[in-house]
Order: C-alpha cells, then sequence, then structure tokens
C-alpha cells in the first residue's frame, strides 16, 4: 500500500514538471524572444526552438533541483 503511494507521488511530480515545464517555457522564451528581436518573419521559428531547447533544460531541474529546493525551504521555516 505505501508503495502505491510513493508510486502514485512519483507521477504527480512527473506530470507536474512536464505541464510547469511547457507552461513556464513557453512564456519566458515567448517573452525574451519578443524583447530580443521583436516580432519579425522569423519570430516564430526561432521561438519554437528556443522552447524546445528550454524545456529540456527546464525538466530535469524541475524534477531534481525543486526537492532540495522544498528541502532548503522547510529547514528554513
Amino acid at each position: 500500500m505505501k508503495e502505491d503511494v510513493k508510486s502514485e507521488a512519483r507521477k504527480e511530480k512527473v506530470v507536474f514538471a512536464i505541464i510547469m515545464g511547457l507552461i513556464t517555457t513557453g512564456i519566458i522564451s515567448f517573452s525574451l524572444i519578443a524583447i530580443n528581436i521583436g516580432f519579425s518573419n522569423s519570430f516564430l521559428r526561432v521561438w519554437l526552438k528556443s522552447w524546445v531547447l528550454a524545456y529540456f533544460f527546464v525538466i530535469p531541474a524541475i524534477l531534481f533541483i525543486a526537492p532540495l529546493i522544498e528541502r532548503l525551504v522547510k529547514r528554513m521555516i
């Protein structure tokens, strides 16, 4: 029973990371590309490329760094 709870919690963290990664990288990459190059003809191509690259960096960060930050916050509060 306890293993089922741990397995479910792991699944929730992975799904959370996927969704949070999509949203945050989309917003940040869109904003920075718009600021840096503006809405030119190449905007969509550059943004999508940046979004994909950012996404693959962020997912491991959310999965592996977030638990460390959570523990740090618990110690601080």
